[in-house]
């Protein structure tokens, strides 16, 4: 028995090597996906920096540019998307039911999501947290002062569940004023029917951009009240699929670690640096391991920019929403934003 035990051993590492190296075969959503020639993005229906479309129908934001990264690396071409705008209510439906392919809309990974609705988050492209809105002028800030105040928010969010929570928790009887569409919300609370309005702070600064006549007048408080990690999502038992759209999160976090970007990507295939050399296809092909070509990272970064570009063109300080990058700055700046590297 012991003479054998190295065979028995080496047979072992031989079998694990040949699975290791069998590509992904596509599943039934990527043979969709590719036989339709696009990729079917849910998004919100309109939060500024996030995903949101001009009055030519053409779609912006975070959320936008992650699918677009997806789609160049799947189909080759970041414009091949159709997208389907989602209200708060419908999109989880959207996704279940196979009208869309990704639900990418600023949408909170919690427990009871990732284990009750049949699908699988890829990651956090944001993190937030909840926060609150009011008057400039009012006596109100801070959150603890929210005593027995009207706050208007929308229903079917975490955010709903997170006010009550935190109004209970805190003792500030505060009173919730609920609404099914975000419009809704956002216009009772600047026509005054609310003291405040609560959603992400992200939520609250594109909100405060584009609705409020003058945004001076409304101020976002200090205190968050939640976690919420904002990330897309795919059908649970898409297995391909949701490699994919992970990895390629992580290739374009990868990119902005190794200053890899949307202008220098095609230089950056010279680079002597084995990581980059990996990234862009050049040493190595990881694509095969995900059913795709070894050129799927670079059509990525090429299409959108690495995910600080992401960020800086869409939320960041320049940008009207005006965030700052916090704690999605990457891991070695101080932030959250982590990748496993892509070898």
């Amino acid at each position: 028995m012991l003479k054998s035990f190295p065979r028995i051993a080496l047979g072992a590492l031989v079998a694990a090597a040949a699975m290791a190296a069998v590509p992904a075969h596509a599943g039934k959503t990527i043979d969709t996906i590719k036989q339709r020639g696009q990729l079917v993005c849910g998004v919100n229906t309109g939060l500024a920096g996030f995903s949101a479309a001009d009055s030519q129908g053409n779609w912006s934001g975070l959320d936008v540019d992650y699918c677009k990264a997806v789609a160049a690396a799947l189909l080759g071409d970041a414009t091949k998307i159709k997208w389907v705008p989602l209200n708060a209510q419908q999109r989880f439906t959207a996704l279940q039911s196979g009208e869309i392919d990704i639900l990418s809309r600023n949408t909170t990974w919690t427990l009871t999501r990732d284990a009750s609705l049949g699908l699988s988050f890829v990651g956090v492209t944001y993190y937030d947290g909840q926060g609150f809105m009011v008057p400039s002028k009012g006596k109100i800030k801070s959150a603890k002062q929210l005593k027995g105040a009207t706050v208007c928010v929308q229903s079917g969010t975490t955010t709903e569940k997170n006010l009550t929570d935190y109004s209970r928790a805190n003792n500030l009887n505060i009173k919730p004023v609920v609404f099914e569409k975000v419009e809704a919300a956002t216009g009772a609370y600047f026509a005054g029917r609310c003291q405040a309005y609560t959603t992400d702070a992200s939520g609250l600064a594109s909100v405060r951009n584009k609705e409020a006549k003058n945004p001076a007048d409304h101020m976002i408080l200090p205190e968050l009240i939640s976690k919420e990690p904002l990330g897309p999502s795919v059908r649970r038992g898409d297995d391909e699929l949701f490699a994919i759209a992970r990895w390629v999160k992580f290739a374009l976090l990868e990119a902005e670690e190794y200053g890899v970007n949307q202008a220098n990507v095609d230089q950056m295939k010279t680079s002597a640096d084995p990581v980059v050399q990996r990234l862009l296809g050049v040493s190595e092909d990881t694509g095969k391991l995900l059913g795709l070509d070894k050129d799927w990272a670079y059509r990525a970064i090429k299409a959108v920019g690495n995910y600080g570009e992401i960020f800086e063109r869409n939320v960041g300080p320049k940008t009207p929403i005006g965030l700052p990058r916090g704690v999605n700055n990457l891991w070695n700046k101080g932030g959250l934003m982590y990748a496993p590297p892509v070898r």
